[in-house]
């Protein structure tokens, strides 16, 4: 720990620079002139007389800036944003006149530059918040993959592995929303189907505040989607195809119209085609091996249409819907060999069809009141999921008793979440949050088998949550804080085969706090405390056991309890100009009743393992993160981050209790080379260490992606081109697996190459209602629930 805090210290002291003490100051705030909302992230620029940068920031989210330590002198001052015409005034500072509070600008729209305004960005930039770093996703993002899943690794702090499961510091315990929402779907399952192209920003919310679900060890995962709310028709459309061993396609197609007091959108997407996966894992002492040829099929939809309706300036009303609807599964075969007995060998042939529907209804009133700032939000979350699983099994070989059967499978899940958000500001520098949730879920399945050695079961699964936060904030002229609580009462029941298994009621209050201390424009630094909950999930408390493979049953701990976690953060940023900017950080936790598997020789079938879940005693962990957004020339750009994690394990793994050490690191890298105006190539490096868990020892895996984008019809049509995993070395392979020694690799169908085609129509002045003011936490802190 003492080597990662000397690291960090080196690294902030090579970037922090003395500056000679300036006297002025301006502030003031950002609204459209026509519709007197506040426009965020607007451009505040201070120029000498001659045309050279002094100084400059952009608005937060309430249109508010503040510049500060302007030395004395004759300036022009610029506020710019894109489709509005420019708002420029000459200044001087003076030790008589050292202040200049402008009060509020309004910015006149500029109806030549409507059709300019451009949907996606062409670069991917990196955003650090007080409580979260937001990935604005470009074009050379998008670019790497066709959907959400296949763009993951490219952002700092996540892995993907071969399944496409998430992790988030190293660690897989980690929340996954849409539009600052949590689905009933699978998050592997979920990632797949969204369209890469689809996605504004991706949110990694590694230390929430009390305003948010404390759900997650690792902390939140929020991807917004696109919503245009722009004057008149407008849209962009989007379109892929990816070649390698087998063909997928993919497209997408977000509309708006906006008319009055009125705005529609919509957005469409889709993805089909197959994947193919290979596993191979050696049982070294046995001398036999598995073998696992899976076609993964996958038909998706994914709909999203909604209006927004502005009463009047104090009162909006807004609704949406979105519908995920998906249709595939595996297809494959999961071979056990025997080298020098081939008698003994032993095939399991699968067809499992997956058909399910994840649909969301939503409704949001926003009441706004007198005072900037002062409002109230009302929402009510309605979700619900449906799926058919018909799955069959067929035996080749050496059977062992083994029969041909099928499953079926109907699952449903339904989450209602209705909360209340109050705001005041209660001075010029001071905020007050209160609000209150509601989050009630069930999820039933019914399991029916014609196997002989598994047996039909209904197992019911329900859960309350009710819970109170509030927060409160003050920001001075360099310092700023944040502290708050979130009070909660949770409730389960699990009823399986008509009988109460288990049953929990308990009260917990999880406590956040954030101080940000900014020297000057170019540092900054932060120190953030939060309490988190990891909720044990449907498949590790259902007891219905499940064959996975003929040498493998699976089965969950109804009884399992909630693991805690204590997380502790501290951050750095050092802005370069126009260049870019450097982020580094440290981060230590303390998880309390850990939960871990449970991997074990199954007591009732000699060779064969079960897999279970329990918890275990305390354990900590810690990590260190560094990163930069760099722009070293006009046609040359990168974002770069290293990630270094350390954690000890602890866990049953046969008949035995083991704990060991984890450290690894991993190393991403992504340039940009700007060839023309039109034409641009992307290089992106990925490297991830040896790492081990309880079960075996992870090998080093790395690969490198190349692409390409060209812009024209007045760049509103781009063509990418993209070849992933050049050199064909993206696998997931170990050794020294436990508790059974045994070495093996997974590989997934990663060499291929994407063409992408969008299309960006219509244009107009942008006004989109912030639904949720919590996803837009700036400096004054908050969060979503």
């Amino acid at each position: 720990m003492k080597q990662l805090f000397l690291i960090l210290a080196l690294c902030i002291s090579s970037f922090t620079a003395m500056a000679n003490e300036p006297v002025g100051k301006i502030s003031g705030s950002v609204i459209d002139g026509d519709l007197e909302e506040p426009i965020p992230y607007a451009t505040i620029s201070i120029t000498d007389m001659e045309g050279n940068l002094v100084s400059g920031n952009t608005s937060s989210a309430d249109g508010t800036f503040y510049i500060e330590k302007i030395p004395n002198g004759a300036y022009m001052f610029k506020v710019q944003f894109m489709g509005y015409k420019t708002f420029s005034k000459q200044i001087e500072i003076t030790k008589d006149q050292s202040s200049h509070n402008f009060g509020t600008i309004k910015l006149e729209p500029d109806v030549a530059m409507l059709d300019g305004v451009t949907v996606v960005a062409e670069r991917t930039t990196i955003e650090q918040r007080i409580d979260r770093k937001v990935i604005n996703v470009g074009k050379d993002l998008t670019t790497t993959g066709a959907s959400a899943s296949e763009i993951m690794n490219n952002v700092p702090s996540v892995n993907v592995d071969q399944d496409g499961n998430i992790a988030l510091r190293g660690n897989s315990n980690v929340r996954i929303l849409i539009d600052g929402k949590p689905t009933n779907m699978d998050p592997a399952q979920l990632l797949k189907q969204i369209p890469s192209t689809s996605i504004k920003t991706i949110e990694l919310i590694t230390n929430p505040s009390a305003k948010y679900n404390p759900e997650g060890m690792s902390g939140i995962i929020n991807i917004v989607l696109h919503k245009n709310a722009n004057d008149g028709f407008n849209g962009n459309l989007n379109t892929g195809v990816t070649i390698g061993e087998n063909t997928r396609y993919n497209g997408s197609l977000d509309m708006n119209y906006r008319k009055g007091k009125f705005n529609f959108y919509g957005n469409f997407g889709a993805q089909f085609g197959d994947r193919n996966n290979l596993g191979r894992i050696n049982f070294t002492e046995d001398n036999y091996r598995q073998a696992f040829d899976i076609t993964n099929r996958r038909e998706s939809y994914l709909y999203k249409v909604g209006v927004d309706f502005y009463l009047n300036d104090k009162n909006t009303f807004s609704f949406y819907t979105n519908q995920n609807h998906y249709d595939g599964g595996p297809l494959g075969a999961l071979r056990i060999i025997y080298p020098n007995n081939s008698e003994l060998n032993l095939a399991q042939n699968l067809n499992a069809n997956f058909n399910n529907i994840n649909s969301t209804y939503n409704f949001a009133y926003d009441r706004k009141f007198e005072k900037e700032g002062h409002k109230i939000i009302f929402e009510v979350d309605y979700n619900t999921f449906e799926e058919e699983e018909n799955s069959i099994f067929n035996f080749e070989g050496d059977t062992e008793g083994f029969t041909a059967y099928r499953d079926h499978v109907n699952g449903s899940r339904e989450n209602i979440i209705a909360n209340v958000d109050y705001e005041n500001p209660l001075s010029e520098n001071s905020k007050l949050e209160v609000g209150a949730e509601a989050r009630l879920s069930d999820t039933d399945n019914d399991y029916s088998t014609t196997s002989d050695f598994l047996n039909d079961a209904t197992y019911q699964y329900k859960r309350d949550i009710y819970s109170f936060y509030t927060t409160y904030g003050q920001n001075f002229e360099k310092w700023s804080y944040q502290v708050g609580a979130r009070l909660e009462n949770f409730s389960v029941d699990a009823i399986y085969n008509g009988e109460k298994v288990f049953n929990d009621d308990y009260f917990n209050i999880y406590p956040s706090g954030f101080l940000n201390f900014t020297p000057n424009e170019t540092n900054s630094y932060q120190l953030s405390y939060s309490r988190r909950v990891d909720r044990p999930g449907f498949g590790q408390v259902s007891p219905i056991r499940e064959i996975s493979t003929p040498r493998l049953t699976v089965s969950g701990n109804p009884e399992l309890d909630p693991q805690f976690t204590n997380s502790l953060e501290f951050n750095y940023t050092r802005k370069f100009t126009k260049k870019g900017s450097l982020t580094a950080g440290v981060f230590f936790r303390n998880i309390n009743d850990e939960i871990s598997q449970v991997f074990i020789e199954d007591p009732n079938e000699e060779g064969s393992l079960l897999l279970q879940f329990d918890n275990f005693e305390d354990n900590n962990a810690y990590g260190l993160e560094l990163g930069s957004n760099y722009k070293f020339t006009n046609w040359w750009s990168t974002n770069t981050n290293f990630e270094l994690y350390s954690q000890r394990l602890k866990g049953v793994v046969g008949t035995e209790y083991l704990e060991t050490d984890n450290t690894a690191w991993t190393f991403r890298t992504n340039h940009s080379f700007k060839a023309t105006d039109k034409l641009t190539f992307q290089l992106f490096g990925f490297y991830r260490s040896k790492a081990k868990n309880l079960q075996m020892d992870m090998d080093p895996m790395y690969f490198m992606n190349l692409g390409g984008r060209y812009t024209f019809l007045d760049d509103k049509a781009t063509l990418s081109l993209n070849f992933n995993d050049v050199f064909d070395t993206q696998e997931f392979s170990f050794t020294n697996g436990r508790p059974l020694p045994q070495t093996g690799r997974f590989k997934g169908e990663t060499q291929n190459v994407y063409i992408g085609f969008s299309y960006r129509f219509g244009g107009g002045k942008n006004r989109a209602l912030k639904r949720k003011q919590r996803d837009d936490n700036e400096a004054e802190g908050g969060g979503m629930f």
